[in-house]
């Protein structure tokens, strides 16, 4: 078996067009789409899913691409931080990133954008998480305190520790959700 013989094809719908290509079977999410598709605009932090940099939407979850084999993929619904933008006009999470100062160097900032969307789509489905306070009745959008978008995003780190305004930033774009 040659070494091109080793790839396998995968067709996905990255930020609403088919895409497909052949990628080696070990082939991150993450670099497909850097590599393949010259989507830059994810990050690679760590390779190994600990900083967020590299969060995008598969079918409206947030996934750590760099965790996450592109062969897996096949037939799915990809959302990057280039895909947010409609006609020309941010995304409210992008504005509310901008309007509070919500990054310093940029490295972190997609990754955090598009984890803020799909945690405030979390918390809207009801979904608790570690600070919740009271986890014996629905959780509703008004139950998302500063404390819980701190925890919910947790798992986003930022070199920069722009903490206090990302979080500013998730709670105005949650407050126009």
């Amino acid at each position: 078996m040659t070494h091109d013989d080793a790839r396998v094809p995968v067709s996905m719908t990255v930020n609403g067009r088919v895409r497909s290509m052949t990628v080696e079977p070990r082939t991150t999410l993450l670099d497909a789409l850097r590599d393949e598709l010259d989507l830059t605009g994810t990050k690679k932090g760590c390779d190994r899913g600990e900083c967020g940099a590299c969060t995008v939407h598969v079918e409206g979850r947030r996934v750590l691409s760099c965790m996450t084999l592109a062969a897996m993929q096949n037939g799915r619904c990809i959302t990057t931080i280039e895909g947010l933008e409609r006609d020309g006009d941010l995304h409210a999470m992008q504005a509310a990133f901008i309007e509070h100062d919500g990054f310093q160097c940029g490295f972190c900032t997609s990754g955090q954008i598009t984890s803020a969307i799909a945690m405030i789509e979390e918390a809207k489905a009801g979904w608790p998480s570690a600070a919740t306070a009271d986890t014996g009745r629905p959780f509703t959008m008004a139950d998302l305190s500063r404390a819980e978008i701190r925890e919910r995003m947790s798992g986003n780190l930022c070199r920069c520790a722009c903490y206090p305004n990302i979080v500013d930033a998730v709670a105005e774009a949650a407050g126009r959700s």
